[in-house]
């Protein structure tokens, strides 16, 4: 299995705190059947201030300390992106990482609101080459009040990455909903363990794939922890992977939503062309 979202570098998030908690994170994954991570810490200006050269020298100093411990855990850089002005312009200036370097971006947005302006920040990462990741769509509360807009979202090529932990029910019964409403409706494209700890939202990938092998069959399940993640990796287009079983195809948007009526019909060549 492959775990694309993981706060495992140790000291530069709200994610590990230690090296030896890093270390135990890597066992346990290890165990559990995971092969590869993506370390994603946060890049949000102001509260948690990574950025791409920091993150690169942290995964290669923690992959040398999994080596030394025969830890079998291969590490790719990434970052849980929130959202913030010109993310292209850091994106082709290094500051801000893909997903190993690749065309999907993990975009992290407000937990509590809806900002304004997210369709505008997908549309000009998708106009640039990119494929944006939404990370643990169904933990946001504002899911409540515009699932429509989630929809939305999914219909013009915003990839949705589920939290394993959501379907185990270890962030209460909302989350939980969602994330198997999103399911059953075919809107996830990705499984991922959003770890932040070795006890604290440990890794519980395969527990997780477990619970959404029940609601959507084994296939589907390993396209969200292994074929899609290992297709990412690849820097497959979009295109060129399996859609989520049960997607419908894209709506017809209301005619005031002029940005979106763009946005769509230019969504098949902006998310399949290579990233610049």
């Amino acid at each position: 299995m492959i775990d694309l979202h993981c706060h495992i570098l140790p000291a530069v998030d709200d994610g590990s705190r230690s090296l030896d908690e890093s270390l135990e994170m890597a066992r346990m994954m290890a165990t559990d059947g995971v092969a590869i991570v993506a370390c994603t810490p946060h890049i949000m200006p102001g509260v948690f201030n990574n950025d791409g050269w920091t993150i690169r020298a942290a995964v290669a100093q923690l992959q040398r300390a999994l080596d030394d411990a025969n830890i079998a855990i291969h590490l790719v850089v990434g970052a849980d992106v929130h959202v913030a002005p010109n993310l292209v312009d850091g994106l082709r200036s290094g500051a801000v990482l893909s997903l190993h370097d690749t065309r999907f971006v993990l975009i992290e947005p407000p937990h509590h609101v809806l900002p304004p302006r997210l369709d505008e920040t997908f549309f000009a990462l998708m106009a640039a080459g990119r494929v944006p990741v939404l990370t643990h769509p169904e933990r946001l509360s504002w899911i409540d009040q515009r699932y429509d807009v989630m929809k939305r979202f999914f219909n013009a090529g915003v990839w949705m990455q589920i939290t394993a932990g959501s379907l185990l029910g270890d962030f209460g019964r909302g989350p939980r909903y969602w994330a198997e409403r999103m399911l059953d409706e075919g809107m996830c494209h990705i499984l991922a363990t959003d770890a932040h700890g070795a006890k604290r939202r440990a890794p519980r990938l395969r527990a997780g794939y477990e619970a959404a092998a029940k609601r959507v069959g084994e296939s589907e399940a390993i396209e969200m922890v292994l074929r899609r993640p290992y297709g990412i990796l690849e820097n497959r287009l979009a295109s060129a992977m399996a859609a989520p079983a049960g997607a419908e195809q894209a709506e017809t948007l209301p005619e005031s939503k002029g940005l979106w009526r763009r946005f769509l019909k230019g969504v098949g060549l902006a998310a399949d062309s290579a990233p610049q």
